[in-house]
């Protein structure tokens, strides 16, 4: 499912439930021990799915350790990301010579707790949500808005060093092709034909009562190297912990 929204340069593995055989490198291990067994078989199978992905990639395997702000380190040479909701675990890689700037996320198809919509979403993007809630009410577009900044923030701070907020990026949603566009409004230090690299693409799908986002900058439009730890994620969001 993921790579139906993925580049053809990037690579993307998933599964519908934890795996038995999803075990962990000892250093891995330690990053978890003290976690509940939940989050250590959703920490177990994330990391699964990402080390399959790089063997795809012709990777070789590591460890995948936490950097700065829990995010894993990739290997050099490689940008990556993960996610994980209930029933759903997955993570895309590519190399770092063909995609800068790479956010995956997955979210249960199901309407956002009562507040948070206000909490997370900018005037312009709150009255987005609820036109399409009146033309197209087949899709939770809360949720789904949430899940795009999510891709957003996960793919910036490995590339800029930059935390975002919700409040520092503008998502548009357009419907009838399952795409959406970011405009980061915070100072970017990237570059793309001479101007500020501040507004990025991105897929979404919905299936199998998920809702899934990607987003994914080519390499040619970067100006600067790649980072390979951190995450963007918000100060209250759950991918942090990936």
């Amino acid at each position: 499912m993921i790579e139906r929204i993925l580049p053809g340069s990037a690579v993307g593995v998933e599964t519908f439930g934890d795996l038995p055989e999803a075990l962990l490198h000892p250093l891995e291990a330690l990053v978890v021990r003290q976690a509940t067994t939940a989050r250590r078989s959703e920490f177990s199978t994330g990391r699964w799915c990402a080390k399959q992905a790089l063997v795809k990639l012709r990777v070789p395997e590591a460890p995948l350790l936490p950097g700065r702000h829990h995010a894993p380190c990739w290997p050099t040479g490689v940008v990556g990301s993960i996610t994980h909701c209930a029933g759903y675990r997955a993570a895309a890689v590519a190399r770092s010579s063909d995609v800068r700037m790479l956010g995956v996320d997955a979210e249960p198809h199901a309407p956002l707790p009562a507040g948070v919509l206000e909490s997370i979403a900018l005037p312009e993007e709150q009255a987005m949500v609820c036109e399409l809630d009146s033309v197209a009410p087949g899709v939770h577009w809360d949720r789904l808005l949430f899940s795009l900044k999510e891709t957003v923030y996960k793919a910036w701070y490995p590339a800029t060093s930059r935390r975002l907020e919700f409040e520092d990026a503008r998502i548009s949603i357009n419907a009838p092709t399952s795409t959406y566009s970011a405009r980061v409004l915070v100072p970017s230090p990237l570059r793309q034909a001479g101007r500020p690299l501040d507004r990025l693409n991105g897929r979404w799908l919905v299936s199998d009562g998920l809702l899934v986002a990607a987003l994914a900058v080519p390499a040619e439009y970067a100006g600067r190297a790649a980072g390979t730890c951190g995450t963007g994620c918000s100060r209250h969001t759950p991918a942090a912990t990936t």
